[in-house]
């Protein structure tokens, strides 16, 4: 298994001038490859192999004056560059054939110098880490690393990134054993509803508060906004200005980014199997709720609950979007019908018992994906094609599961 481990740099004045020469030449050669081919294809010719297009942009072109900079900076850099592009042509490739799953990938785009997040890649010859723990880059020099936590492996490549907010960042990849990840088997399951006022709801009954990270950063960044947009545009108070909104839009994303690892790898840690609902975030994100959808940041919760599952051993299931978990009575089956957004609870007709919408519905996700796995576990690994995503198109007919005996004593106590 492969991760990624982030760590803080702070390169001195010298290095950030060496650094900002290596993205502007790796961003340059990505460019003049992806220029080359394009215009072979608009002009008919077949597709340039990897290897020509490396000899094109780089062997022949450092020959040229036009080009000849392109020497001062590491070749390692530069040949990944390409070689990047050549990973995103063939992702490109693979996703309109089939072959690759998830979203359409579109075709490599080119890269700006006015974007203000800039990357280079560094593979194992261009890199190394010294006995003071510095981190030695080629023509670059040692760069001071916050080392928060130790690398459990040896890194097979490293990225430095410069975000908007002017910080830098090495990002690693390291191997490491898939068994030694897995966690001691745990008898809990758990099911989850997601929601706006709590961001998210257990069937054993707990609500975590939903911290609404941008709401509360709103007013300072429309102040800082306001005096970005009243700067002189190319002047160097408007720079300033904008790393100033820069750092208020990160502080942002680490605190949501801190609070979903944090929260995922409890709920792992603590689940055997965690049964959540296959939510439509991209289509809620266009709603009347927009901005605090996307504040709240689902389908990131969901894939770092995917990846942590698939990590130490767990048992993630996905529920249907269409199944009303939240209109089911989890004792009896009862379905209330559609309820407005403003009712919490109510009380079921059929068996009294009193429910909190989400809890219950939080219950009723967790029945839904028992009865889902033992399904699955019943019917063995046949029938579905390659082609198959595993989701239901359109609504059906929602079964109802009755909760197991003393779940809704134990709810209403």
């Amino acid at each position: 298994m492969r991760l990624r481990y982030n760590y803080r740099l702070y390169p001195d004045e010298s290095q950030r001038q060496l650094l900002a020469r290596t993205f502007g030449c790796a961003r340059v050669v990505w460019n003049d490859a992806l220029a080359a081919r394009r215009a072979a294809r608009k002009a008919g010719l077949p597709y340039i192999g990897d290897a020509e297009i490396q000899r094109l942009v780089l062997t022949a072109a450092k020959k040229t004056p036009e080009r000849a900079w392109l020497r001062e900076v590491s070749s390692v850099v530069l040949q990944q560059s390409v070689r990047d592009l050549n990973t995103a042509y063939n992702n490109f490739f693979d996703s309109v054939s089939g072959r690759r799953k998830g979203p359409r990938m579109g075709l490599p785009r080119f890269k700006s110098r006015h974007d203000h997040r800039q990357a280079a890649r560094f593979n194992t010859n261009a890199f190394s880490l010294t006995a003071e723990g510095r981190l030695c880059l080629a023509k670059v020099g040692q760069v001071e690393v916050r080392w928060s936590r130790a690398l459990p492996a040896a890194p097979s490549s490293v990225t430095v990134v410069k975000d908007a907010a002017g910080r830098y960042f090495a990002s690693f990849v390291v191997e490491v054993d898939d068994a030694a990840q897995v966690l001691p088997e745990v008898d809990a399951e758990t099911g989850i509803d997601l929601g706006l006022t709590h961001y998210a709801i257990l069937s054993g009954g707990e609500k975590i508060a939903n911290p609404r990270w941008l709401r509360r950063r709103e007013k300072k960044l429309a102040r800082l906004q306001r005096g970005l947009s009243r700067k002189k545009k190319g002047s160097a108070n408007r720079d300033k200005a904008r790393v100033r909104v820069a750092r208020q839009h990160v502080k942002v994303a680490d605190a949501r980014r801190d609070f979903l690892h944090q929260t995922s790898t409890s709920i792992i840690r603590e689940s055997q199997a965690v049964h959540v609902e296959d939510l439509a975030v991209r289509g809620l994100a266009r709603g009347r709720l927009a901005k605090s959808v996307n504040d709240a940041s689902w389908a990131a919760f969901l894939a770092l609950l995917a990846g942590k599952a698939a990590r130490y051993g767990r048992t993630l299931t996905r529920i249907g979007r269409w199944y009303p978990s939240s209109q089911l009575c989890p004792c009896c089956g009862w379905r209330n019908g559609k309820l407005p957004l403003d009712v919490r609870e109510w009380d079921c007709p059929s068996c009294g018992e009193h429910h909190d919408r989400d809890v219950a519905a939080a219950i009723n996700i967790l029945l839904e994906g028992q009865r889902l796995t033992a399904a699955t576990v019943a019917a063995g690994p046949a029938g579905h094609g390659i082609n198959d995503c595993g989701g239901q198109v359109r609504p059906g007919k929602a079964t109802p599961t009755l909760a197991p005996p003393g779940t809704c004593d134990a709810q209403a106590a």
